[in-house]
């Protein structure tokens, strides 16, 4: 048995032609899909320690070894989690689709465990429970879901990325390959297609695995079920050019029509979960479009002629109405002109041979008549059925802006309007993830839209040009890999030139373009698709007035000159972010590698969202700031900002003791204007703003604080100060709990949302202090917290009782379980992550232990422009809610405010 990654005797038996071409057996095995169902065989398997196991499919889970299992935590929580120390994560994370034309693999690989030997976190999340119950109740299923395709002629390309990422053996970070041992005996992963009967014993000779067969028609309805129920923008329409996402109810999801063209075209209409039927298909698919213009045009590669078409001008080989009537429409029953009457009709009025005809032309015609027919024949057969919702999927469609219009027109033209063909980001993989979530151990069937986030860290695509990847684990390769991307730029990037302005001959619209006035092709960047990452702690916010109506992002980027705009400011200010990652970390040789590589990936992000922005779907300007700091995050570089924000919050404290004394000899109306005042003057501070930066320049972070205080005259641009003021000093009804989402480390948390909390402590209500779960620019993350929480405890009374009763303190943990449990002398001061890394906050997706805490929340404080204004200034919640920001961007203060740079925000609204 061969033990995999490079052995130079496992042949494919898939060698390239005479030619060159890559077009031996497998490569001219083109059968993907035409409807057919073969038997499969009734297996599946998982593994457990160092043996594969086969099992009959009964429906039933692995077997868990119990041995040592124990309690983590507290015992006395109602669902504590239990810990199986002995349990294998040798389960094969890997599933195949091997289609006559290409190979599709989707793989999981878990998150990288962060391990914290910072003792106050740790017991302050074991002891500072909620009332409610505050608290993970689950065993958590994290990780990440990659997509892959290889040509199937290269099937040798494939197996050596399986191997050695060591996909089959539970990937490089599972526990036996990362301590050595082997499991090489009888590893069977699911796959589908018809490659897996044709390649079973390539696989089981090359890498010592079995194929389990599964169904294909029934692993293409699963896998669009989960992406459609899963992912918020996984559908879209596409129309004249025009790319609109479509966000499904998936209580209204069935019954649909699923589309899928692959070689041939099959039909399914889909009625929910496991009950679908093939209701039609046709012959005529993308193995015809391929033959035919392999046949007519001499194209090398399906990618070729695609590109071929968008240089191509069909009427010089169709024919079309106009050619009919004299140029003029049929307007009686309501054809134009430049519709296509007959395809390729010109060629039996003409007297040319093929060689007098352009083979662009030929492309073209042959992708607009067999796109055309498969979008009529869908709508006729949902038509028949009564389905109003047709889904188009398969690797023939790639994303490619001609055959999406076309196959559009089709269903618009046919329908009278009253149908639209949706497509699916995804539309390549559907049978292969169907055939990933046949592994039952996986449970991804129970995860929902918000336990999903998808991410484009490395600035790729899965597959670009001739360089796969990105390597997972290894720092080095990744950076190599991204030099390899730069040098190879034009392969992956390169736009095809649009031909000049002409008819499509379907339907009068002109050729689509997108920004600069090129079309991307296949082989470049048209099927992008990021990695999923999934983590079922994310929670929907509580509190929110109306989840299905919530949009996080204030900003429209479809707006002209919005997407630019912005794209243009993360430009800008991506030197001056290199320069404090680079810093963070000592300047040394290695991390100004990194930093030049993070440097090169942001920058190809933002180009190619520049020359295309739907490219990773519907994106806010919270997605946007993600991007970045997931990008940096990919170099390893994990606080760009440890070193300042440091700095700043010692400044902060060290001056923390003046303020709160002379807080404390106002009156209470007095000392609540100051006290909002304080949080907007100490909003100021903002690594993130370029204006601010510049403010950084010019005097001490004191210095500044005490200057934006002076400036601060009202009426502020928005001020329900008054409103907020009745209500706090109402002493019928304080509030019982309150969330504080903070924003900025230094004076912005610690001069200003600090005393606030103060104020709101003494008043009863307990408070929660909600930060960041991954650093973001200098925004202050919830692992900082309870430090800054104790240095501020030291000289004030009032935190330091409260910091105790929350858990925050250490001296308080060290009493004894019978002191904790007796009933808090004062109000309680926690802290909890709200589960995101960006300046932003969507809270569509947000950490169990912020959802937990919100559900007796009676008071939600939004602070920062990130949190407010760029996002969530327009949410409306199940309670009072106050958002406090200082505008700090021109654009911003003109579009939301009609206001100027420094303007404030005060904006309060009752539940």
């Amino acid at each position: 048995m061969a033990s995999g990654a490079g052995d130079s005797n496992c042949s494919t038996k898939s060698e390239d032609s005479a030619d060159g071409t890559g077009t031996g057996e497998a490569g001219r095995y083109i059968k993907e899909l035409d409807g057919e169902e073969t038997d499969r065989s009734p297996q599946t398997a998982s593994a457990s320690g160092s043996s594969a196991v086969i099992m009959h499919r009964s429906g039933s889970r692995p077997q868990l070894d119990l041995s040592g299992a124990a309690i983590q935590g507290n015992f006395e929580e109602r669902n504590p989690t239990i810990l199986l120390p002995n349990q294998s994560d040798d389960i094969s994370h890997l599933a195949v689709d091997i289609g006559g034309s290409l190979i599709k693999l989707v793989y999981f690989s878990r998150h990288e465990e962060s391990p914290s030997d910072d003792k106050r976190k740790s017991i302050a999340k074991q002891r500072a429970r909620f009332s409610n119950g505050l608290g993970r109740r689950f065993p958590v299923l994290g990780g990440r879901l990659h997509f892959v395709k290889f040509e199937t002629g290269k099937l040798n390309e494939c197996i050596d990325f399986i191997a050695s990422k060591q996909l089959h053996r539970g990937s490089v970070d599972s526990p036996s390959w990362r301590s050595g041992s082997r499991q090489d005996d009888n590893i069977i992963i699911k796959a589908t297609g018809g490659g897996a009967f044709k390649f079973a014993d390539v696989f089981k000779e090359c890498l010592g695995i079995s194929l389990d067969k599964e169904d294909e028609m029934g692993c293409l309805v699963s896998g669009a079920n989960f992406l459609l129920k899963a992912i918020r923008h996984e559908a879209f329409t596409h129309m004249e050019g025009r790319k609109e996402f479509v966000q499904i109810d998936q209580n209204d999801l069935f019954p649909y029509l699923l589309v899928n063209i692959g070689s041939g075209v099959s039909m399914i209409k889909v009625d929910g979960e496991g009950k679908f039927e093939r209701v039609s298909g046709t012959n005529v698919g993308g193995g015809t479009y391929w033959g035919l213009g392999r046949l007519l045009t001499k194209c090398k590669s399906f990618d070729e002629l695609l590109e071929l078409s968008q240089r191509g001008d069909n009427s010089n080989v169709d024919m079309l109405v106009g050619d009919i009537y004299g140029g003029m429409d049929y307007a009686k029953i309501g054809l134009s002109a430049l519709t296509i009457a007959s395809s390729f009709g010109k060629a039996i009025t003409a007297n040319k041979e093929l060689s007098d005809y352009r083979p662009e032309d030929i492309s073209l015609s042959l992708l607009r008549m067999i796109s055309y027919n498969i979008g009529q024949i869908a709508y006729l057969n949902a038509l028949r059925y009564g389905l109003k919702k047709i889904f188009f999927g398969g690797f023939f469609i790639r994303g490619h802006a001609y055959t999406m219009d076309t196959i559009s027109f089709a269903v618009h033209f046919w329908s009278k309007g009253q149908a639209q063909a949706m497509f699916l980001r995804h539309e390549g993989f559907l049978g292969v993830l169907g055939a990933f979530m046949s592994y039952e151990m996986h449970g991804l069937d129970d995860l929902m839209v918000h336990q999903l986030v998808e991410r484009f860290p490395m600035g790729a695509p899965y597959v670009g040009g001739k360089i796969h990847g990105p390597p997972l684990q290894d720092l080095n390769e990744k950076i190599s890999w991204m030099e390899k991307f730069v040098q190879k730029g034009p392969e992956i990037f390169a736009p095809v030139p649009m031909s000049p302005s002409g008819t499509t001959g379907l339907g009068g619209f002109e050729r689509p373009s997108s920004r600069g006035e090129a079309l991307r092709s296949d082989a470049s960047a048209a099927l992008n698709v990021g990695v999923l990452h999934l983590d079922p702690t994310l929670e929907v916010f509580p509190l929110l007035a109306d989840p299905k109506m919530y949009e996080p992002n204030t900003i429209d980027l479809s707006e002209p000159g919005e997407l630019e705009y912005w794209l243009t400011v993360l430009s800008e200010h991506l030197p001056d972010l290199v320069d404090k990652a680079v810093a963070s970390e000592g300047r040394t040789e290695d991390a100004h590698r990194r930093g030049d590589a993070f440097a090169r990936a942001f920058s190809a992000h933002l180009t190619r969202l520049m020359e295309e922005p739907a490219a990773y779907g519907k994106l806010g300007l919270a997605n946007l700031l993600e991007l970045r700091e997931e990008c940096l995050r990919e170099f390893q570089f994990k606080d760009a900002y440890i070193s300042i924000k440091k700095r700043e919050n010692e400044a902060s404290l060290a001056v923390l003791h003046d303020l709160l004394m002379e807080l404390d000899r106002m009156n209470e109306e007095e000392r609540l204007l100051a006290l909002i005042e304080g949080v907007l003057a100490a909003n100021i501070f903002d690594w993130g703003s370029r204006a601010c930066v510049e403010l950084y320049h010019k005097g001490t972070i004191i210095e500044i604080y005490r200057m934006s205080r002076k400036k601060m005259h009202r009426p502020w641009r928005v001020d329900d100060f008054d409103t907020f003021k009745r209500r706090m000093l109402a002493s019928d009804k304080p509030y019982r709990r309150a969330l504080l989402f903070v924003d900025n480390s230094g004076a912005d948390v610690v001069l200003g949302m600090l005393p606030l909390a103060r104020e709101l402590l003494r008043r009863g209500t307990e408070v929660v202090l909600v930060g960041n779960s991954l650093p973001a620019l200098n925004d202050v993350t919830a692992h900082e917290l309870p430090e800054i929480v104790a240095e501020a405890a030291k000289n004030c009374d009032v935190l330091r009782r409260a910091a105790e009763a929350g858990g925050l303190l250490l001296d308080a943990m060290t009493n004894g379980e019978m002191a904790w449990r007796e009933k808090p002398a004062s109000a309680r001061l926690m802290v909890v992550e709200n589960g995101c890394g960006s300046p932003c906050l969507d809270l569509r997706q947000v950490s169990s232990e912020l959802a937990e805490a919100g559900k007796g929340a009676d008071l939600v404080i939004l602070e920062g422009m990130g949190r407010a204004l760029h996002t969530n200034f327009n949410a409306r919640f199940s309670c009072d809610a106050l958002k406090l920001a200082m505008v700090k961007n021109q654009r911003l203060a003109e579009k939301l405010v009609q206001g100027n740079i420094y303007d404030c925000v005060c904006r309060f609204e009752p539940a």
